[in-house]
């Protein structure tokens, strides 16, 4: 294969997990992009907003997909609000396979209860941020996706299967 995969969804649907499976079945480099936000700046995603906000966070979420996107035959998990910024979209959708795993808010509670990494759930109640936040964002996933998977109560593998699948690699 010769091509970048981008996965794309909430926080919690199991871009990671899936990614790194896919990039080693594929043989292709993984990479995350809050993972390599971590890496260049020294300081974790919730010490990023703590000190810059949202927006200084989404600035720096653009200068990465833009580097990364650049490379070629990669397996990259995206942050979940990656879609809220039109470069990212332009970028993602012109530059690989863009797959959407979506979940419902019950599965992505569950996947997310025990996460401290998670600053955009640091609220009263993490049910209410999450609808608000597939309410905000899903029209914008489906737009820049190639496809859409669900995950929900699908195990690793399964998701592994969906997507190669789709992708033609079975």
């Amino acid at each position: 294969m010769n091509y970048n995969i981008f996965l794309i969804g909430p926080m919690g649907v199991g871009k990671s997990t899936i990614g790194r499976h896919l990039a080693d079945i594929l043989h292709q480099d993984f990479l995350d992009s809050d993972n390599e936000i971590e890496i260049r700046t020294g300081a974790t995603i919730p010490l990023i907003f703590e000190y810059e906000g949202e927006i200084g966070f989404r600035k720096r979420e653009q200068e990465i997909i833009i580097d990364v996107t650049n490379l070629k035959n990669i397996i990259l998990s995206t942050g979940g609000g990656v879609v809220l910024n039109p470069v990212n979209r332009r970028l993602l959708k012109n530059r690989g396979y863009v797959i959407y795993l979506h979940a419902d808010v019950d599965d992505l509670l569950e996947r997310t209860a025990n996460n401290d990494n998670r600053p955009l759930l640091k609220t009263g109640n993490p049910r209410t941020k999450l609808e608000a936040l597939l309410k905000q964002r899903h029209h914008l996933y489906t737009e820049v996706a190639d496809v859409t998977i669900n995950t929900g109560k699908k195990n690793i593998l399964e998701v592994v299967e969906a997507v190669l699948n789709h992708i033609g690699e079975l």
